[in-house]
Parts: C-alpha cells; sequence; structure tokens
C-alpha cells in the first residue's frame, strides 16, 4: 500500500500544516481514516460540505449533472448556473450574480465592480477600500492586501494598494477612515471567522450600513464563510436587518464544489459589461447543480434547527471546565480555552472529533444536519478536551 503521507510530503507543495490524517471515507458527519478509525467532522473541509459527505440527495444531482455536461464555459448558456443565479437573487434580493471558483475570486470580483462603480460615478481618485481589523478576505495579493492581518502581509510585498483597515465593532473609526480617504465601499464579515470567530454587534452593523447609504459608499458583506445557512440564517447580514450592496460567497454554498458567487444589488447591477470580467470555470454547471441543492434546502425549518444546534452547543461549553468564553453564531462557534487550542485540537482528535483552530480558539463548523445524538456525543468529547 502507498504511504500517502510520505508522497505528499514529497510532491505537495509544503503550504499546509496538515493534521497527522488520512481521510479515504465519509458519511454524513462521519469520517473514516485509513486505519479505519471513525471521527465525528466538527470541521466540514473549512466549512464547505454543508451537508455532510456522501450526502444522497447532492450526490444524486451531481452525478446527474456530471451525466450531461460537466463543463461547457460561458461562452454558453447552462440551465444550473441560471436556475441558480435566480434562486440565489429571489432568496436576497440582489439583482445579479457574478459566479468564479472560490471565496478569494469572488471577492475579487466585488473590488473589481466597487472601483469601476466608483471610478464611473465619482472619478477614478475614489479606488479605496476600507476593511476590518482581523478580517480574512483571501490570499490572492488583492484579497491580502483587504486582509485586516498584517502577519498574511509580510512576506508578500508590495500588495495592491487602496486599502484602509479600521477596528472592527468601531463605527466612528470606520467611518473616519471611509471620509479621510477617497472610498469606494467598505467590505465587512457579519462574523471574522479565521479572525477568531468575532461577531460584528448589532449597533456597529446598523450604523455602518446607514451611514455607506448616507454617503453612496458601497457596502460589500462577505459571506464566504458565513453564508448559506451556516449562521442560523440564508446569510449573516440577515440576522442584522440590512441591504448590502454586494455580498460574496463560496465554501458551502456547492456543499464540497468549487463555487463563488458575487452577489450585486441594484446599485452595481450593470456596473460589469461584456469583457470587464470572467472566469473559464465559473458557473460550472456540476457545481451549480450541487449548489441548486443545497440552496433548495435551507428552508426557514432547516434554518431554525441549524440556531438550535447552535444553541445546544454554546449552552453546553458556556461555563464548562477549560472554556473561557464562547462566541459565534448558529453552527460557526469559537471557544477560547484555557489550554492552547491546538492542545485541545489535538485531545479532540484523539477521541475521534476533528475540529479547527481560528488564531487561539478552537473552533466548530459541523454539517448543518449534524443529528443531535451525534453533536451530543462530539460536545462530550469537546467538553472532556478541554477540562483535561
Amino acid at each position: 500500500m502507498a504511504d500517502i503521507k510520505a508522497i505528499d510530503k514529497q510532491y505537495v507543495a509544503n503550504t499546509y500544516a496538515r493534521f497527522p490524517v488520512q481521510l479515504v471515507s465519509g458519511k454524513g458527519a462521519l469520517a473514516w481514516d485509513e486505519n479505519g478509525k471513525q471521527y465525528i467532522d466538527m470541521g466540514t473541509g473549512i466549512g464547505v460540505t454543508a451537508f455532510g459527505f456522501a450526502d444522497e440527495e447532492w450526490n444524486k444531482v451531481v452525478i446527474a449533472q456530471l451525466n450531461l455536461l460537466q463543463h461547457t464555459s460561458n461562452l454558453y448558456y447552462t440551465e444550473p448556473c441560471a436556475m441558480l443565479a435566480m434562486g440565489l437573487c429571489q432568496r436576497t434580493g440582489m439583482k445579479k450574480v457574478f459566479f468564479s471558483n472560490s471565496g478569494a475570486e469572488a471577492n475579487e470580483c466585488a473590488i473589481k465592480a466597487a472601483r469601476k462603480w466608483a471610478a464611473e460615478k465619482k472619478g477614478p481618485e475614489y479606488f479605496n477600500i476600507v476593511t476590518l481589523q482581523d478580517s480574512f478576505h483571501g490570499r490572492t495579493l488583492t484579497t491580502l492586501a483587504a486582509t485586516g492581518q498584517s502577519h498574511f502581509h509580510e512576506l508578500f510585498q508590495p500588495l495592491t494598494p487602496g486599502f484602509v483597515h479600521a477596528p472592527a465593532n468601531d463605527f466612528e473609526a470606520v467611518k473616519a477612515a471611509a471620509l479621510q480617504h477617497k472610498t469606494a465601499a467598505v467590505m465587512i464579515e457579519c462574523v471574522q471567522g479565521e479572525g477568531g470567530v468575532t461577531v460584528m454587534e448589532k449597533d456597529f452593523i446598523t450604523r455602518l450600513a446607514a451611514f455607506c447609504a448616507e454617503e453612496d459608499i458601497l457596502l460589500i458583506v462577505d459571506e464566504v464563510q458565513t453564508g448559506n445557512g451556516r449562521t442560523g440564517s440564508l446569510y449573516a447580514y440577515m440576522h442584522y436587518g440590512i441591504t448590502p450592496d454586494i455580498v460574496t460567497t463560496a465554501k458551502g454554498l456547492a456543499g464540497g464544489l468549487p463555487l463563488g458567487a458575487t452577489l450585486l444589488g441594484e446599485k452595481v447591477e450593470f456596473v460589469l459589461g461584456a469583457g470587464d470580467h470572467g472566469s473559464t470555470f465559473g458557473g460550472n454547471p456540476v457545481s451549480c447543480a450541487g449548489a441548486l441543492s443545497v440552496l433548495n434546502r435551507l428552508d426557514e425549518k432547516f434554518l431554525s434547527e441549524v440556531r438550535e444546534k447552535g444553541e445546544y452547543i454554546v449552552s453546553q461549553l458556556s461555563g464548562a471546565p477549560g472554556v473561557e468564553s464562547v462566541s459565534g453564531l448558529g453552527l460557526m462557534i469559537g471557544i477560547k480555552t484555557a489550554k492552547s487550542a491546538l492542545q485541545v485540537l489535538e485531545s479532540c482528535r484523539d477521541k475521534g472529533v476533528l475540529c479547527l483552530t481560528a488564531k487561539s480558539k478552537l473552533r466548530l463548523l459541523p454539517p448543518l444536519n449534524i443529528p443531535m445524538d451525534i453533536l451530543k456525543t462530539a460536545v462530550d468529547a469537546i467538553k472532556a478536551a478541554c477540562a483535561e
């Protein structure tokens, strides 16, 4: 039998500090490694496999589309692409959708659209975009520049200019930054995932949305990790009662296949014309078919169950031995632990539970449909790992 870990270390670029686990199969919220050990997956490929592994309904539509067309490029119309765009617009009130392959690409499109809109409406000097400290928007040079974490910037200078970072949950600081610079847009995450599962305060979001509207500055909400039911609403901004000008999403959108989407609101629905942007694989019919399966299942009854599961996790872990605090929304949970998060993660893995970290916290992103009995087993293991 081939030594997959050794082959990987020899031939795959050394960009990932992989956990010492080789996954070979999965079903629902469970996965098995090459030795047959079973794990409860509380990370979903960093928020991607929204309905777990090998979901039968998802598999059925994806395989059916594979047997028709696996790819066409955007030179042709396909039904899954058109129907997914319609579904996203009807569920959000947005007007147009640009499809890409990832969250970083979705954010690149949003940035391009914002800068083109501002250049045409206000002048080319209005190119600045204000983002928040501890944000994460991607790993391309431009989305790295947008990311408000300086350690991501250090090795890749010069980054794309035109990004200003202000403290999260500080409306006056964001307002001052936006007014000081000739600003095209403000881009935020409602819950900063990679930044430590920090939830934005409602007052901050509502004041910011009103300010952007008053100043005719676009509001971009990055829903790459928070979107597609993860927080217990279709998109996290819906918890705040606002309507962004641009919404970006990816990760859980297609349930395990690469797909990003940039949703364009009324102000910017026509800003991108033929040739202004493009993607060879964006809107791939197989990915879009999978995404339609996901979107159609995210009704209010299901989303209420996501919220209930999140509340269960918070209730069980808040104040538990070794737990200092719990943050998050829905099934996007951050746990500040007395021990290092990495120690707790390793203990959880030994107990058969796969978790993630976010800065100094343990992070949980379980399947949205994880059965309660499996969730309870996982939470018990996490509590035990925190208490050790």
